[in-house]
């Protein structure tokens, strides 16, 4: 696999996000902390990848070097086979507290369609887009409401419209769901993958909720304590077709649930340090 240091190139296969020895040193008047040591991954064309770990393992800080928020002191991110210097044209990031991504005098309309306008495109184009991001989560009628006019469930929608329109090769979500009660959490799981399935879209989603990792994705990485590695890589294999009852209500889901929760308890005890002791 080849990465385009200078930004000309493509890589080869259907490898969407790469990862690849990323790290992270925080330099400060104590000494230096290693956050994040050679972490390494692929994320393919049409997965669903959770990110998993215990609390401080560095999820946000992860997840902010991969959108180019945050320079790496190491490694290599590449998306499509462009190494990501800095915030990425393909790359959409969804985070938890919406209420603050979004402009409370704009309408939700205007919220959607800013990034469109501030990326140049005609104007018949962005209310396309626009127009099918918010039938997609559902809220077609809303357009000419202000966020603060809608409830927190209704909020995240439109980030999550937002991300959508600007139809990008990997939408990165960070806890998106921790702000809201459980039902209405459980109505955004639902979206997500019906939007994940309908638009082809290819997710990495940051969880502190093991359950909800199990539930949602295809995969489910788990960071060790810091310094963070990639502790195990697990295959979700439940049906493409899940709902909050009988999804939930099945054995293997119980099963993966117990293995996913093993591995993060592993994790509080054992920083940067990855599984052994059984098969991969």
């Amino acid at each position: 696999m080849t990465i385009d240091t200078n930004g000309s190139g493509r890589m080869g296969g259907d490898v969407r996000l790469h990862v690849e020895n990323l790290s992270k040193i925080y330099r400060g008047r104590a000494g230096a902390v290693e956050a994040v040591r050679s972490l390494t991954f692929d994320l393919h064309q049409g997965e669903f990848a959770c990110l998993v770990g215990p609390s401080g393992s560095g999820k946000t800080t992860l997840l902010k070097m991969i959108s180019g928020l945050l320079e790496p002191t190491g490694g290599i991110v590449a998306l499509d086979g462009k190494r990501v210097q800095g915030p990425a044209e393909g790359l959409a990031v969804v985070f938890q507290e919406y209420g603050r991504s979004l402009f409370p005098w704009m309408t939700v309309e205007a919220n959607v369609e800013l990034p469109l306008k501030t990326a140049g495109l005609p104007k018949a184009e962005r209310r396309a887009r626009v127009l099918d991001a918010l039938n997609a989560v559902s809220l077609g009628h809303a357009m000419t409401s202000y966020p603060w006019q809608l409830s927190g469930g209704m909020q995240q929608r439109v980030a999550i419209a937002r991300a959508v329109a600007s139809r990008p090769t990997v939408l990165l979500m960070d806890e998106p769901f921790a702000a809201v009660d459980a039902q209405t959490r459980g109505e955004l799981e639902d979206l997500v993958r019906k939007v994940w399935r309908e638009h082809d879209m290819t997710i990495l989603f940051i969880t502190h909720d093991i359950d909800e990792s199990v539930y949602l994705g295809s995969r489910v990485l788990v960071l060790s304590s810091s310094p963070t590695i990639i502790q195990d890589d697990i295959a979700i294999d439940l049906p493409d077709e899940r709902d909050q009852v009988g999804t939930r209500s099945m054995t293997r889901f119980a099963e993966l649930r117990a293995l996913v929760y093993e591995e993060v308890q592993f994790a509080k005890t054992n920083a940067g340090g990855a599984r052994e002791d059984r098969a991969a």
